[in-house]
């Protein structure tokens, strides 16, 4: 491309940054420009997904309320977020204490030298090791839940010596091959087999477990760590049954094997606690963030171990390194973000709006036995299960015509997940309710008409 149409390009694009608002003739050139190019450079079989789910697939993002939770699309329609960017606002879109860290700390440095201590990681890292449970002290710094994961299964290998894991069906640990050989669903696995030694077990079974450890010791082959979501994200929003987290830190520990813990979509508060398996009173030997660290402004995630699990690091701390992992501005937000959670107390408010939230969908089920099945999870973190995957998809579009935004999981697709920003309004809760309640009427009394 010629210098001038390049800066031309370039020009244009960030005229759009600069813009607050459009007017009614850009609204509709951006939205047909921007499904135009994603088409022809990015991905048009997720145009192909959008329009299965909403009847408007050309809804193209623009702006969010500060603080709040909700966001506007380029036409200036307004929705309720509750996928919340599966899970990512801990502290609502945008908030301002998050929002002002980031920029003085943009004032000084953004990225920082790579060779000198940077203070940020070193608060950072402080920081989760006072709201982390049990004996976490050690963490290593990522940009994403993926890059978590990944970090806890190297740390893993280097502590044990071992290269076989155990994982659950109906786990997603991510995508990246080392995370991904730990999700379950053979869609995302296949195009890219063989993938690292990963056994999967039934959720929940717990003789299925032991079962497995008996097979590796007996084979020579032992375990190197058993990896779980506290409650299952992408597997439907699954609580575990009672006894299930204890029974796999007790045959860890009876077998030297590693407990890791997924919490990129459950930590930071989301179920109504710092971390969902402090509902169950089990602590891990690492701890995989994302997510909702970065308190929904920048991506940042955090593989946090005990000091046995860092032994071998310490000893070549080259081993595993990242060039923008912990950079000063991730940092910045996830400090304040943790400062956010604490001073208004959104931990607390998860849980009390969790069961609020929980106890309306529940009546809508005893209601429409049809159509949801179950509703279920702990705190703002909550499945919808509907009796299959077209109802499912008919209840989605109906709330996003509404002004409500939800998703499916990747691995069941039958189960909506709710999980607004944690700075969720009485006032919008009470309309997510009431918008369900006439999607699932309206899905209700479609199939009636069809027989």
């Amino acid at each position: 491309m010629e210098r001038d149409q390049l800066l031309k390009e370039t020009g244009y694009v960030l005229g759009l940054i600069h813009k607050d608002r459009l007017s009614p003739d850009e609204q509709e050139h951006v939205v047909q420009e921007v499904v135009r190019l994603w088409k022809d450079h990015v991905n048009e079989g997720f145009l192909q997904y959008r329009k299965s789910v909403s009847d408007d697939y050309t809804a193209v993002e623009w702006s969010d309320e500060l603080g709040g939770t909700v966001f506007y699309d380029a036409r200036g329609r307004e929705y309720i977020d509750c996928l919340g960017g599966f899970g990512i606002y801990s502290a609502g879109h945008r908030h301002p204490k998050v929002l002002q860290a980031v920029r003085a700390q943009l004032e000084k440095q953004a990225i920082h030298s790579q060779e000198l201590l940077d203070p940020l990681r070193t608060y950072l890292a402080r920081l989760l090791s006072l709201i982390t449970p049990g004996k976490l002290q050690y963490a290593f710094l990522t940009n994403s839940g993926t890059e978590s994961v990944e970090a806890c299964l190297k740390m893993a290998v280097l502590t044990t010596g071992r290269h076989r894991f155990v994982a659950a069906t109906g786990a997603f640990h991510g995508k990246t091959l080392g995370a991904l050989s730990g999700t379950s669903k053979a869609t995302f696995r296949q195009p890219f087999l063989p993938l690292l030694h990963f056994t999967h077990v039934p959720w929940g079974d717990v003789h299925g477990l032991k079962a497995v450890f008996e097979g590796a010791r007996f084979s020579g082959d032992d375990v190197a760590a058993v990896v779980l979501e506290p409650i299952q994200g992408e597997g439907g929003i699954n609580v575990p049954p009672d006894g299930y987290l204890q029974a796999a830190r007790e045959l860890c520990d009876a077998y030297g094997a590693l407990l890791i813990f997924d919490e990129v979509q459950t930590g930071m508060g989301r179920t109504g606690r710092w971390f969902a398996c402090e509902h169950w009173r089990v602590t891990p030997d690492l701890i995989a963030l994302g997510k909702g660290l970065g308190g929904g402004v920048m991506p940042i995630g955090a593989c946090v171990g005990t000091p046995n699990t860092w032994k071998r690091y310490i000893e070549n701390p080259f081993l595993h390194t990242t060039t923008f992992g912990g950079n000063p501005l991730a940092c910045a937000a996830a400090v304040a973000t943790i400062h956010v959670l604490a001073e208004e107390d959104l931990v607390e408010e998860a849980a009390r709006k969790g069961i609020h939230l929980l106890s309306g969908f529940q009546q809508l089920a005893r209601e429409y036995p049809d159509i949801l099945v179950e509703a279920r999870g702990k705190g703002l973190m909550i499945g919808l299960e509907f009796t299959d995957h077209a109802t499912g998809y008919a209840v989605a579009r109906g709330l996003f015509n509404q002004g409500v935004l939800v998703s499916g999981t990747y691995i069941n697709s039958k189960v909506i997940r709710m999980e607004p920003p944690l700075t969720i309004s009485q006032r919008q809760m009470d309309a997510v309710l009431e918008r369900l309640e006439a999607a699932l009427r309206r899905t209700r009394a479609g199939r009636m008409a069809t027989r």
